[in-house]
Order: structure tokens, then sequence, then C-alpha cells
């Protein structure tokens, strides 16, 4: 299945319900302490692009790039509508922030997550593009709980 993709202005009710599902998610999976999603004011900050995939009048998924200021940028948001799953809505989108990164002069991309199965499915999406598992990053601090990962922008394409 393919997918339109386009910059979101974060206005479309759509939009703004699968947020609210990808906040509810990250809160319902993880603990109190270490729910690191962003809330729609956080993704209208100017450092922020945001990303949504659509299948004709249906959002099927979305995901952000958080320019952190150093050379290098964050994955943020990243969430598929559960009737989208395993459809390569997330997959395009990601692979968007990652030209955007790249055509930004970028050197690095990062991101955070938890762990447990509810993450399983994102974390393999972020592997088979060639994220790897590294330390923390920003203003992130380790826990048990999560966890980073990182491409190298300035290396041969792994895909």
């Amino acid at each position: 299945m393919t997918f339109e993709v386009r910059i979101d202005d974060l206005t479309d009710p759509r939009t703004k319900g699968l947020l609210a599902v990808h906040l509810m998610g990250m809160q319902a999976n993880s603990p109190p302490e270490a729910v690191f999603a962003l809330d729609l004011s956080g993704l209208q900050d100017p450092a922020v692009t945001v990303w949504s995939a659509w299948s004709g009048e249906r959002i099927a998924a979305v995901g952000a790039l958080k320019m952190l200021g150093d050379g290098t940028a964050e994955v943020k948001s990243m969430r598929t509508d559960k009737s989208f799953l395993r459809q390569g809505a997330a997959a395009e989108i990601l692979e968007i922030i990652i030209s955007e990164a790249k055509a930004r002069g970028l050197t690095r991309l990062s991101l955070e997550t938890g762990s447990g199965p509810a993450f399983e499915p994102a974390l393999s999406l972020y592997r088979r593009r060639g994220f790897v598992d590294g330390g923390a990053f920003s203003d992130y601090a380790k826990s048990d709980f999560n966890q980073f990962l990182h491409l190298d922008l300035t290396s041969a394409d792994p895909s």
C-alpha cells in the first residue's frame, strides 16, 4: 500500500486524534517518569516538523523530526493507527524523516523509546532501517526502562 505523506500543520482533528492515542499509549505502557512523548504544544515548536501519512481521507500514521541544535535531530511521535499496522505507513514517514535530516546536513538521528512488548514493533522498524543501540543523548538520562537508538547519517546508507 502506498500513502500520501505530507507535512502536517496539526490542525486536522484526525491528526490530533492519532496524537492523543499516541500519548495515551505512552502513558499506559511507560512508568510516569519515563513518558517523553510530546503533546500538541510540544509538536508545534518551530524546531519540530511533523509528517502524516494518509490513505484517502484516513490518517494512517504520524511522525516528527525535532532539531536538537548540534547537528543532530530526534525522531519523535511515531505512531500508526491500529487499522494500518504493518502496512508500511510508519516506514514511509521514517524514510522521509531520514531524507529530510540528510538534506538539512545533519550527522545523526537519535530516538528514545521504552522497553517491553508494546515497543517491539517500533524497535524492529528502527533497527531494520539501521538504527543501533547507543547512549543517552540531549537531556535524557538512562533508566532501566528507556533505551536509545542512533542512526549515523554520515556513513553509507544501510538500506
